[in-house]
């Protein structure tokens, strides 16, 4: 969902829907896995040497201590999922956009509340710090780019009235990119919001943005899997290719030389490639998901099982991190059980054993009033004889 770069070029962060983020070595081909949310991870940042924060669906933003893996924090208080952060020129501030339609200042080291500014008409996507940190810049759902006053905490004016939500911003001492969901690239001047550079391709929604650490390039990311680069001193495009065989271009950055970009997408891994291709192939990996299969080839219990569940679960232990325990030796096995895994407190407490009664109530009831407290979606199987089919295919596949 996210990755980063840190500034000397020898770290990576990954964020992912597996609830956790990586930390990756790349001198080498070491990862630590910062393991502590309850939710998928949808950003991460590095802040100043040795430390990183990371934000999710579980509502929270947690500061890690990236020489011990630990967790040094976790800030409370929004009231929906922190999709963006960013940090102060002079990292004394994190900065928060969240789907409660909040943006929050957090004081660093430690992590306390400064201040949650409102004010947007639909969830706030992302968020930047303008050069000499005395502004905060953030992009909404609303169809707004907004500034805000750090040292009051206050808006100041709406820079973009856009008609569809934006979902990515990069902010820089003269000028401002922004991407929306119509598939909108433009470039604005920040004092007076006039339109630069419209790079807008027939392409949506505008998923990922980076520029790279020497300032020349911006690089953008979109749904149907294609990375452009733009030259910032001619906002021409260098580059327009396929970067993703299926699915989108969620996470990038680039690497501290600006030579080569990180990112990543539906697919379990993260790519680094050089920035510039001609290349007629995709360069993420192009194998087929479980979920994007044809559904006319599969049963309609294995149909119930990649449309429900195979993103968060793997039908054996096959030592692979998904956001849910894998399901090998389902039936009779206690709910909450799976080792290493980290479960809600409600799940873990759990007093019966997984069998058909109890898989067929879960989609009968939904997790939400089957667990309430339960990490798993808000789903349901309507049907009883989809139900029965599903658990069917895990009786034979587990």
């Amino acid at each position: 969902m996210d990755a980063a770069v840190s500034a000397d070029g020898r770290h990576a962060l990954t964020a992912s829907f597996d609830n956790s983020v990586g930390y990756w070595s790349l001198e080498g081909e070491d990862v630590r896995w910062l393991d502590g949310h309850r939710a998928a991870v949808k950003t991460a940042i590095f802040l100043t040497e040795g430390f990183a924060a990371s934000g999710g669906d579980d509502f929270t933003i947690t500061l890690w201590n990236l020489k011990d893996g630990t967790a040094q924090a976790r800030l409370e208080g929004h009231k929906g999922q922190v999709a963006g952060l960013a940090v102060s020129p002079d990292g004394s501030l994190l900065a928060s956009a969240s789907w409660d339609g909040s943006v929050g200042l957090w004081a660093l080291p430690d992590g306390a509340n400064v201040a949650m500014m409102t004010g947007h008409g639909g969830v706030v996507n992302d968020v930047g710090f303008s050069q000499d940190g005395a502004q905060v810049y953030t992009a909404s759902a609303d169809g707004t780019i907004r500034v805000w006053r750090v040292a009051e905490a206050s808006e100041t004016r709406q820079l973009v009235q856009h008609g569809f939500g934006v979902n990515k911003l990069v902010v820089q001492d003269d000028w401002l990119a922004y991407g929306a969901v119509d598939g909108g690239t433009r470039i604005i001047d920040i004092e007076s919001g006039d339109v630069i550079a419209d790079l807008t391709l027939d392409r949506r929604p505008i998923l990922s943005m980076a520029l790279s650490p020497d300032g020349s390039e911006l690089a953008v990311g979109d749904g149907e899997g294609f990375v452009m680069t733009v030259s910032t001193d001619s906002w021409s495009i260098t580059g327009d290719y396929k970067a993703a065989g299926k699915g989108p271009v969620w996470a990038l950055d680039y690497t501290s030389d600006s030579t080569s970009l990180l990112a990543g997408g539906i697919d379990d891994a993260a790519y680094i490639w050089p920035a510039h291709n001609d290349l007629s192939a995709p360069i993420m990996a192009t194998e087929e998901r479980g979920f994007l299969r044809d559904p006319d080839a599969m049963s309609n219990g294995e149909r119930q099982f990649r449309r429900k569940c195979s993103i968060c679960h793997s039908l054996t232990d096959d030592g692979a991190r998904r956001a849910g325990p894998h399901l090998g030796g389902l039936f009779g096995r206690p709910a909450g059980s799976v080792d290493g895994y980290i479960y809600s407190d409600t799940v873990a407490g759990l007093p019966f054993a997984w069998s058909d009664e109890t898989i067929d109530q879960l989609f009968d009831l939904g997790p939400d009033h089957f667990i309430p407290g339960s990490k798993m979606p808000m789903q349901r199987i309507v049907k009883p004889e989809d139900r029965a089919d599903l658990i069917a295919f895990l009786k034979d596949n587990t």
